[in-house]
C-alpha cells in the first residue's frame, strides 16, 4: 500500500500510524520531502479530478488568482501541499484523506 503524505499533517501521521498498528504495510511518501513523479500527480488528478486540490489549505488561500485557475496536475506539481491528503493507494483502488469511509475501506 502506499501512502502520499506531509509528515507535518496530524491528518496524515493519524492515519499512517492506525495502518501500521493495524498491520498494514505501508509505502510513504512525503510529498514535500521525497516529491512526486509526475505519474504519481496525473494518477492522482484522474482519480479525483479537481478534488485532488484541496481548496481549504493555507497553501490554496495564499496563490494568486491566475495560479488558482491552472491545471491541478500543474497546480499540485509546483505546489505539492495543495494536495488534498493522505491519498492512499490500496490493490489498485485509490482513496483521498482519513474519514470513516476511507478508514474502513483501507484497514476492514
Amino acid at each position: 500500500m502506499k501512502v502520499f503524505s506531509l509528515s507535518t499533517c496530524d491528518t496524515c501521521r493519524k492515519a499512517v500510524r492506525e495502518m501500521t498498528e493495524a498491520g498494514l504495510n505501508v509505502e510513504v511518501t512525503d510529498i514535500r520531502k521525497d516529491g512526486m513523479s509526475a505519474e504519481d500527480i496525473g494518477q492522482i488528478v484522474s482519480a479525483f479530478g479537481d478534488k485532488a486540490v484541496n481548496k481549504a489549505s493555507a497553501t490554496w488561500r495564499n496563490l494568486s488568482d491566475e495560479d488558482k485557475a491552472r491545471d491541478p496536475a500543474d497546480l499540485i506539481a509546483d505546489n505539492p501541499t495543495v494536495m488534498k491528503r493522505p491519498v492512499i493507494v490500496k490493490d489498485g483502488l485509490w482513496f483521498q484523506g482519513w474519514t470513516a469511509k476511507t478508514k474502513a475501506e483501507v484497514l476492514g
